[in-house]
């Protein structure tokens, strides 16, 4: 009979690449974790993993186990869930990556208000623009912004992303508002490197590279720098859209919307199960974000006079 924790193990260590990362994750000694591998392997009479000076290497017959495997221990997660879900609480842990200006402006208070409607769920929640690997690096869910690849990831669209060329009432009164996308290319610009705007006028896109002598890696220090009255720029309307509301930049250019993106809710498969915590942090950002969202309701308020909104 072969032991669950000992195929466990051998998952982590062909998933970390290594017994000491895999001994991180399940809380064990990289020689328990060691020795569970070789028990596992003497089981099956078969070699599963190569082991090396340099580290460790999955071996066909480890390769193929491993798929297998995979399914087993999603079936038994699911069995898990759906014994939980007969009750009236979600237990457990769910780990989370989020892009770090939305994380940090919008989904940061989704992840209280979970953590208080589950008081028996773990959270852990990563803001980062790094892409994560979801299953490699054990992300129960990651929220993702723009056009999805394909990929053996199971997504969820939960609101669209759309983007606001804007810029400060000063600067607007200094140098006049452009009134096509062509005319950005003689504006000073705020940008983060080597970015291209593209605008649709009916079928036609026009693409503009911008340039200025400010610019930066996230969100929030390009805002504040168009704010500042600084340049020009274009930044999704989750992040500059309580800027316009405010009155502190202002919506340009609406006639020639920017291509729209989506966010959407990312979670490693199988397709047909949804753990009941990934349900109850999906059901909530449908609930908070669904439909129009907020923040571009504040856009459509503030539009520049004479101009439709997008």
């Amino acid at each position: 009979m072969l032991d669950l924790e000992d195929i466990r193990a051998f998952v982590e260590v062909a998933e970390a690449g290594g017994f000491g990362r895999a001994g991180q994750r399940l809380k064990l000694s990289k020689s328990m974790v060691s020795r569970r591998v070789s028990r596992l392997e003497a089981e099956l009479g078969a070699q599963l993993l190569s082991r090396t000076t340099r580290g460790v290497a999955v071996t066909e017959a480890g390769m193929e186990f491993k798929v297998r495997a995979d399914k087993v221990l999603a079936e038994l997660e699911a069995a898990r869930d759906d014994l939980v879900q007969r009750g009236e609480e979600i237990v457990g842990s769910l780990r989370v990556s989020a892009p770090l200006s939305f994380g940090m402006t919008h989904l940061a208070p989704v992840m209280a208000e979970l953590a208080a409607r589950h008081p028996k769920l773990q959270i852990d929640a990563s803001y980062s623009d790094r892409y994560v690997d979801l299953i490699g690096e054990r992300y129960d869910v990651a929220l993702r912004i723009g056009s999805l690849p394909d990929s053996s990831l199971v997504a969820r669209r939960i609101a669209p992303i759309r983007v606001a060329v804007v810029a400060s009432p000063a600067w607007l009164e200094k140098n006049g508002a452009p009134a096509r996308p062509e005319d950005l290319e003689r504006c000073e610009a705020i940008t983060q490197a080597n970015e291209v705007w593209r605008f649709q006028e009916g079928r036609k896109t026009i693409t503009v590279r911008p340039e200025g002598r400010f610019r930066a890696d996230a969100g929030p220090a390009i805002l504040a720098a168009a704010v500042a009255g600084l340049g020009v720029t274009a930044l999704p309307t989750f992040l500059v859209g309580p800027a316009i509301e405010r009155g502190e930049v202002v919506p340009l250019l609406l006639d020639y919307p920017m291509p729209e993106a989506g966010l959407f809710v990312v979670r490693p498969p199988p397709a047909n199960h949804m753990p009941a915590k990934v349900k109850a942090l999906t059901d909530l950002l449908l609930e908070r974000f669904g439909g129009e969202p907020v923040w571009d309701v504040c856009a459509r308020h503030h539009a520049e006079p004479g101009q439709a909104a997008a």
